[in-house]
């Protein structure tokens, strides 16, 4: 009897002390990796976002000292002198005008009852990298609330800016219609040193009737 009680392994359970303290050391090792992995990370970054803004206040610096020297020169310059340099890039921008893009744009916004008379283009120039315009439209229209239809696409399109400035009644032995005159604010959909080569047209006279 005494020797079957030896052998009821239940009176005497398996006990290992040792292995929860290696798998907690274990885990905490890697808990450690981890955060240094981390810790390492964020070093990096701080360190490369330091390093861009070095090189954006290096750029500025640089930016600010161009434009000091472009002020310095253009204070510099004669009255004729200073003509020219204008008449210069008027003429660059009037080259890079895209005369048959303007048409289509405009036909774009242009109500069936409505149409164009006559366009001139009054002044072509750069607003920072946009190239724009400054014309005078006339169109013809026998309904002024297709005219008014028109203006609200112009605005729509975000490629005019129009405004009524006049209206002149005509009157045929066989129709009544009206030609209004507006000013608008052409900008095309492309920055001014991108104006595609293919699509510009000379600039005659300044103005297209």
């Amino acid at each position: 009897m005494a020797f079957i009680t030896d052998l009821n392994l239940s009176t005497r359970p398996f006990r290992n002390r040792v292995l929860p303290y290696l798998l907690s050391l274990v885990m905490l090792l890697i808990g450690g990796i981890a955060l240094l992995l981390c810790l390492y990370q964020l070093k990096q970054n701080s360190d490369q976002n330091k390093s861009l803004r070095a090189d954006i206040t290096d750029r500025e610096n640089q930016i600010k000292q161009l434009k000091g020297e472009g002020e310095k020169v253009q204070q510099e310059l004669t009255p004729e002198q200073k003509a020219i340099l204008s008449a210069s890039h008027k003429l660059v921008a009037n080259k890079r005008f895209g005369w048959s893009r303007l048409f289509a744009d405009l036909e774009s916004v242009l109500p069936g009852s409505v149409s164009a008379s006559r366009i001139t283009v009054q002044n072509v120039y750069a607003d920072g990298d946009k190239l724009k315009a400054e014309i005078e439209l006339g169109v013809l229209s026998r309904d002024y609330a297709s005219v008014i239809n028109m203006i609200e696409n112009m605005s729509n399109s975000d490629l005019f800016q129009a405004e009524l400035r006049g209206q002149d009644r005509q009157e045929t032995e066989r129709v009544v219609y009206t030609e209004y005159t507006l000013r608008v604010i052409y900008s095309p959909g492309y920055s001014y040193s991108a104006t595609p080569q293919t699509d510009v047209a000379q600039n005659n006279d300044g103005g297209a009737q």
